[in-house]
C-alpha cells in the first residue's frame, strides 16, 4: 500500500491518477480539493498494489482541515510506503516542512518527489535536502515524465504482494442527496472514522472504496458524494463529485438510496433513483435518521406507502429503516444486500421458466398489434446482473409496454426476484420473418 502525501496544489491527484492510468482523484487548481482518502489498485511491471491519494495538509485549524489531517493520518497508519510531494516550481513553505516531519515520524519509508519540472537536466534546489528525506525523484506527473523511477522506488520498499482478489466482493455503493447521512452509515458499518462526516453538505467529495467482512462475506464498501440538481452544481469540483457518483452505480452490484427519515421525498431522489433503475442495479432503499421521527404503528406504512407512490419504477427495492447515529436496524442491511445480491444473480430453470411464462398467456392473451395477433414463441434467461429474459417472438412492435409489466408481475410472482431490476429483450421466430 503506498499514500501519496503532501500540501495542498502540489499535483498529488494528478500523480494519483496518472499511476492509476485514469482520471479517478479530482484534478482542480484550488487548494483542498481532495479531502477524503481515495484508493485505487495499480499495476506496475508485474507488481500489483493498493494507491492512496490523501488531503493537503496546511497549518490551519478550520474543522474541515483538522478531520483532513485526521484523514491523511490514517493513510500514513495504513500505507506501508508513503510518496512525498513537493513543487518544484516553487520555494519549499511552512507546510512542506510540517509534511516532512509529519512523515519521519511514522519511521516509514518516504520516497521524496519533486512535481511539475519540465527539464530534468537544468533543476538544482539545495533546499529540498533540508526535509531531511534523502534524494529527491524528479518528475512531471501531468506530462508523465519519470513515473516509472518513482514506482520502482515506491515498490522496492513494499512487501512481496500476496494474492487475493476483490472479484468475490459484492460492491454495495451508497448514493442519496447531499447530508442525508451516507458517511455516517459506512462509518457505523464499519466501526471506524472511515469517511469525513459533517453538517456541512458536500463534505464527501470523492467515491470512496473500502473493503469489510461482515459474517464471512466480502463487501466493497463506496461512500459517494452526495447528487446535487444539476443547477445547484457550479463549480467544477462539485461536477466532478456528481460524475464520480454516476461512475461508482455503473460499478456496483447493489446500490444503497439512501433518504432522510427527516424530510420529504425531492425531486432530487427521484432523479438519483431514475439513474439507479436506468443503470439495472440490485436496489435497497435506506431510509436513515429513523430515530429522529416522532412515531405510532402507523409510521413506517405511511412512509412506505409515499416512497411506493413516489417511486414507483423502484417499487421491486426493499426499504429499510435505520439510524446511523443509535445502529438501529443497520443489522439488516448486509443481509438484505446478501439477499438482493441472489436475485441480481439468480438464473431461473429454463423449463420452469417457460411454463410460467406459457400460463401467463393462457391466463391474460396478448394484445394484436396493427391487426395482427402478438406471439411469443419461447422465452430464455440470457444474462445475470439483472436478469435478462429474451422473448422469440413474431413481431417485436407488438410487445406491448403494458404487456411486459404483466409478465414482469408474473414472473415476480414466482420468483420473487426481489430488490433487482428485470430486463427484456426481444428476437424475431425467423420463420415469421
Amino acid at each position: 500500500m503506498i499514500a501519496i502525501v503532501g500540501r495542498p496544489n502540489v499535483g498529488k491527484s494528478t500523480l494519483f491518477n496518472r499511476i492509476a492510468r485514469q482520471r479517478l482523484a479530482i484534478v482542480e487548481d484550488t487548494p483542498g480539493v481532495t479531502r477524503d482518502r481515495l484508493y485505487t489498485t495499480a499495476k506496475w511491471l508485474d507488481r500489483e498494489f493498493l494507491l492512496i491519494d490523501t488531503g493537503g495538509i496546511t497549518d490551519e485549524r478550520d474543522t474541515i482541515q483538522m478531520q483532513i489531517r485526521k484523514q491523511v493520518e490514517i493513510a500514513l497508519e495504513e500505507a506501508d510506503v508513503l510518496i512525498m510531494v513537493v513543487d518544484g516550481r516553487e520555494p519549499l513553505t511552512t507546510s512542506d516542512y510540517q509534511v516532512a516531519e509529519l512523515l519521519r515520524k511514522t519511521k516509514k519509508p518516504v520516497v521524496l518527489t519533486v512535481n511539475k519540472i519540465d527539464n530534468f537536466d537544468t533543476y538544482y534546489d539545495s533546499e529540498i535536502y533540508s526535509l531531511g528525506l534523502g534524494e529527491p525523484i524528479l518528475i512531471s506527473a501531468e506530462h508523465g515524465k519519470n513515473i516509472g523511477d518513482l514506482l520502482d522506488a515506491a515498490l522496492a520498499h513494499c512487501p512481496e504482494e500476496t494474492e487475493e482478489s476483490d472479484t468475490d466482493r459484492i460492491r454495495v455503493t451508497f448514493v442519496g442527496r447531499p447530508n442525508v447521512g451516507k458517511s455516517s452509515l459506512v462509518n457505523a458499518l464499519l466501526g471506524e472514522e472511515r469517511v469525513i462526516v459533517s453538517n456541512i453538505p458536500g463534505t464527501t467529495r470523492d467515491a470512496i472504496d473500502t473493503p469489510i467482512t461482515i459474517d464471512g462475506t466480502d463487501y466493497l464498501l463506496v461512500d459517494t458524494a452526495g447528487i446535487r440538481r444539476k443547477s445547484k452544481v457550479e463549480a467544477a469540483v462539485e461536477y466532478y463529485s456528481v460524475l464520480r457518483a454516476l461512475k461508482a452505480v455503473e460499478r456496483s452490484d447493489v446500490v444503497v438510496l439512501v433518504l432522510d427519515a427527516t424530510e420529504k421525498i425531492a425531486e432530487q431522489d427521484l432523479r438519483i433513483a431514475g439513474i439507479i433503475k436506468e443503470a439495472g442495479k440490485a436496489c435497497i432503499i435506506l431510509v436513515n435518521k429513523w430515530d429522529l421521527v416522532e412515531k405510532d404503528s402507523r409510521t413506517a406504512d405511511e412512509y412506505v406507502k409515499e416512497i411506493r407512490d413516489a417511486l414507483d419504477f423502484l417499487d421491486f427495492a426493499p426499504v429499510l429503516f435505520v439510524s446511523a447515529k443509535t445502529g438501529q436496524r443497520l443489522g439488516k442491511l448486509p443481509q438484505t444486500i446478501n439477499e438482493v445480491m441472489n436475485y441480481y444473480t439468480m438464473r431461473v430453470p429454463p423449463n420452469r421458466l417457460n411454463e410460467v411464462i406459457s400460463d401467463a398467456i393462457m391466463l391474460h392473451n396478448p394484445p394484436s398489434h396493427k391487426g395482427r395477433l402478438f406471439k411469443i414463441y419461447y422465452t430464455a434467461q440470457v444474462k445475470v446482473k439483472p436478469p435478462t429474459f429474451r422473448f422469440t417472438v413474431n413481431d417485436p412492435e407488438g410487445f406491448h409496454f403494458s404487456y411486459q409489466r404483466y409478465l414482469e408481475n408474473k414472473l415476480r410472482e414466482y420468483f420473487i426476484f426481489k430488490g433487482t431490476p428485470i430486463r427484456f429483450t426481444t428476437k424475431v421466430n425467423k420463420k415469421e420473418s
